[in-house]
């Protein structure tokens, strides 16, 4: 269809002159907008400045828009570069050593980062911070470092600049962007916050890290500043007056193409300013007029496009929806004024009107002369055309084009083009071979760091294989000086690689330093028997007590060794390495590490290794020292085991031959009482009945000392059998009841329905509540009260029964007498009350056979508790209920 339009047209203007077909066409195009122009400007002017405003608006939307999604990409591109490399396998989040070089490269060629970070789940963590163009922030932990944070200086080349700050345990899972990667389980953006360093807002985006198998590996992070969103927008033309701001749903202000920073610092910090507290009229104007016309800006999930009126005139307003980033949930607001689209359009309609006018009285005059003259300039420049396409063939080639001076300019132009672009291919050229070079030097740099670090893994691997090897050497655990000074000697000179290692200890009024074992790695012997007396090395042994590790490059200047030159220097011994060994609070010695010959700068992993080995030789220490005291432990047992199988014996045997003439006197007395013999006086009956009281508790200790002694013996063995937790309650109360009833005293039972039955010995377990029982009658006043509580534990592992009373009480302090045999408690209000002093401790002897314990709980004056723990198993449910 095309085609045949050609064809028709040239048949058309077919032998027609050129000059003639250009001034028809120049006037009919100028007739044409002259009429359009008056037309549209007079019936469409008000409609054309609402499409002008609404699509500048939308022009300048898009555009921010788009920038933001550049910008916000640059995140999300550096972790998905990072992600697509671990995925092939040169960076794995098990090894995070690897990844501080290529960190440094990735802030380089994403300027936009200023922080980026990668942590994984054992506890490692690592952090490149650019601080300027030649300086960066790093921050690690892991193994090697204890898992305490480490932070230095260093140069774009990896190196340290300054010594270490270190943070202890540091666990960098904790981290609030860590977990929040963790629980979205996708990349995702923080919220903008204010840091405590500077005055900026920030933004985070974080990726975690997963393997073929779904695990967690870690998360990888990065930081950005907000001002440069800012910048963005400033360099946005919005008409004459216009802005564009970026606000939260919130209503907080993100950035402004103004220069109105989104933040007030108060009092030394960053907080965060509201698009309505504005320092702007017309930015605080916009977000007002947002906020009254939206209640709340989540509302505005869509394109909004609206009009309010400021200083009584008319302003445009676009609100836009920031999509497609997890997080990001922001406003995008281009305010526009009237006036600047009015006024605009009436000086151009204006003008067009006038220049289509003039445009029309000169359109033939000019016309006439631009034809004649056009064809052949065109002819000129399409030669200099072919020129300029062959330029590169020939240096001295140069473009020609004569006739209308604009072509004459643009030829001379290419003429300059081309001279510029011979230049800079030239530069590009030197520039290339200088970047072949840095190529080459980085390269061998990267060769020499690899080979550094190869040889330390290599000095790390015989650290750890020798403190594996101490670690198992029966030697050390048996607390076998000798032979373990001897051992950890020549482990430390092998892996260290040094020339000698002493092994040094105070003596015993800490005088002087004795050598208990020295180890010459070249000559592989052991030697002792050298000393260091105070006196002599006084700044020497100053240092030992103020650093617990002294570590010398050059002996030669040091002067914290002057007083050691005198032995050193003659044995060529140019660097040391002196570390204390605390036992028990102090200083017991120090370990020393010499190496002759060449000076030597002692690393901080050589460090670590000769502070754990100063541990081994403290370890080795405390083993002796305890073995010794285990074995004056071990023959204390065993004089008093024999002790006290003498006193059961002595005890047995003599309550054996009391009871039997105690037994003989209580039946003469019984017989006395019943007048076998004749009449007995009133007088008479009361001092046979004080005999009978008196025989009665003698007859009442023999027992329990019996008892105690077969206890204490071994020699009772328990009846255990399936009892029932209410029934021993019951039978037991049942046995105090006249006790009660003399003194008007209250017994219940509080314990829950439907408990399973326990396997206890019955007889013995009575008995123990009885004498519970019983004391706690006899220490309570009349009218009073004592009941048991029953209560199993959460896992029912336990059963807990407490008698509990409201009598007299105790002092606290007395608690600890109540199970000492033969003791008894005093009390203020009634003294030293009757009895043996051995039931308690009784009660406490046959629990702990059972596999329980006794607690008790006083207070003078509010009554006691004492609580029996005995094991016991159930699963099910209870209720309460209450007997007596």
């Amino acid at each position: 269809m095309n085609k045949n339009f050609g064809k028709s047209s040239v048949s058309l203007f077919k032998g027609v002159p050129l000059s003639y077909i250009l001034v028809a066409l120049f006037l009919l195009q100028i007739l044409l907008a002259v009429g359009l122009t008056a037309y549209l400007s007079i019936s469409n002017g008000q409609k054309a400045v609402n499409e002008v405003a609404s699509e500048l608006r939308r022009q300048v939307a898009n555009r921010v828009e788009q920038n933001l999604q550049t910008y916000l990409s640059t995140p999300r591109q550096v972790l998905s570069s990072n992600q697509n490399v671990i995925d092939i396998g040169l960076l794995k989040m098990e090894n995070l050593a690897t990844w501080e070089s290529y960190l440094i490269k990735q802030l380089e060629i994403f300027p936009d980062a200023i922080a980026l970070t990668a942590s994984n789940e054992q506890q490692e963590h690592l952090a490149i911070q650019k601080l300027n163009d030649r300086q960066f922030l790093l921050r690690f932990a892991d193994k090697s470092t204890g898992y305490d944070l480490y932070i230095y200086r260093i140069d774009r080349q990896g190196q340290r600049t300054q010594l270490p700050e270190v943070i202890k345990n540091y666990d960098a899972r904790l981290r609030l962007d860590y977990q929040a990667a963790v629980t979205a389980k996708k990349f995702s953006f923080s919220r903008i916050f204010t840091p405590l360093t500077e005055p900026t807002l920030l933004i985070s985006a974080s990726q975690p890290i997963y393997n073929s198998q779904g695990e967690l590996l870690g998360v990888n992070s990065t930081l950005t500043h907000i001002s440069q969103i800012g910048d963005l927008l400033q360099n946005i033309k919005v008409g004459k007056s216009g802005q564009v701001f970026i606000i939260e749903r919130s209503g907080l202000l993100v950035a402004s193409s103004t220069t109105e920073e989104p933040f007030r610092v108060q009092n030394g910090k960053p907080i965060r300013l509201a698009a309505s507290q504005s320092g702007n009229s017309f930015t605080q104007a916009s977000a007002k007029y947002l906020a009254t016309k939206f209640s709340n800006f989540d509302q505005i999930q869509s394109l909004q496009q609206l009009d309010f009126f400021f200083d009584g005139k008319r302003q445009f307003l676009e609100v836009r929806p920031l999509q497609g980033e997890p997080n990001v949930n922001w406003l995008i607001i281009v305010a526009v004024p009237e006036v600047d689209f009015i006024e605009q359009i009436d000086l151009n309609t204006q003008t067009t009107i006038f220049l289509c006018l003039a445009g029309l009285g000169l359109a033939t005059l000019l016309g006439i002369v631009t034809a004649r003259w056009i064809t052949q300039p065109i002819l000129y420049f399409s030669t200099a055309t072919k020129d300029l396409a062959d330029f590169t063939n020939s240096e001295d080639s140069v473009v020609i084009v004569q006739g209308i001076k604009e072509l004459e300019v643009l030829g001379g132009s290419f003429n300059e083009m081309m001279q510029q672009l011979r230049k800079t291919f030239s530069v590009l050229s030197t520039k290339n071979e200088e970047l072949e070079l840095q190529v080459k030097q980085r390269t061998q740099e990267l060769k020499q760091e690899i080979q550094e670090r190869i040889n330390s893994q290599r000095k790390l691997g015989q650290h750890n294989q020798a403190l594996a090897e101490l670690a198992n050497h029966r030697a050390i655990s048996e607390g076998n000086l000798e032979t373990a000074f001897k051992i950890i000697t020549q482990k430390a000179a092998n892996a260290l690689e040094v020339e000698r290692v002493g092994m040094w200890l105070f003596n015993g009024d800490r005088t002087k330093l004795q050598c208990i074992s020295l180890y010459k790695r070249r000559n592989q012997i052991h030697s002792a028997g050298l000393e260091r007396n105070l006196a002599d090395y006084p700044i020497y042994f100053k240092a030992l007590a103020s650093a617990r590790t002294i570590a010398v490059t050059d002996t030669r200047t040091d002067l914290q060794v002057q007083e050691l030159w005198d032995e050193l220097l003659p044995n060529n011994i140019v660097s040391l390495i002196d570390t204390s060994i605390w036992v028990g609070g102090e200083v017991v010695g120090t370990v020393l590490y010499e190496q002759i010959e060449a000076p030597r700068t002692w690393e901080l992993s050589e460090q670590n290794f000769i502070s754990s080995i100063a541990e081994f030789v403290a370890l080795t220490l405390e083993v002796c020292e305890r073995k010794r005291a285990e074995s004056a432990l071990h023959e204390a047992k065993e004089a008093a085991e024999v002790a006290n199988r003498a006193k059961s014996t002595f005890l047995g045997n003599i309550s054996h031959d009391l009871r039997t003439p105690l037994s003989s006197i209580l039946g003469i007395t019984e017989a006395l009482q019943d007048q076998v013999y004749g009449l007995v006086s009133q007088e008479q009956r009361q001092y046979l009945n004080m005999l009978e009281s008196s025989g009665k508790n003698l007859l009442e200790l023999i027992n329990q000392i019996l008892d105690l002694t077969d206890i204490e013996s071994s020699k009772i063995e328990l009846q255990l059998a399936s009892t029932s937790i209410q029934g021993l309650c019951d039978s037991s109360l049942s046995f105090v009841k006249h006790l009660a009833f003399q003194k008007n005293i209250q017994l219940s039972l509080q314990v829950p329905e439907e408990l399973e039955p326990i396997q206890v010995d019955e007889r013995r377990i009575c008995q123990v509540f009885i004498n519970l029982l019983t004391n706690a009658i006899n220490f309570t006043k009349e009218g009073g009260k004592v009941w048991i509580e029953v209560q199993p534990n959460s896992t029912n592992e336990y059963i807990f029964f407490s008698v509990v009373d409201t009598g007299i009480g105790m002092l606290s302090d007395d608690l600890f007498k109540l199970f000492q045999p033969f003791v008894q408690v005093e009390n203020p209000s009634i003294g030293r009350a009757a009895g043996t002093g051995l039931g308690l401790m009784m009660v406490q002897k046959i629990v702990e056979l059972h596999g329980g314990t006794v607690h008790a709980e006083s207070q003078l004056g509010k009554g006691s508790r004492f609580t029996v723990k005995l094991p016991w198993k159930k699963v099910g449910e209870w209720g309460v209920r209450t007997n007596y």
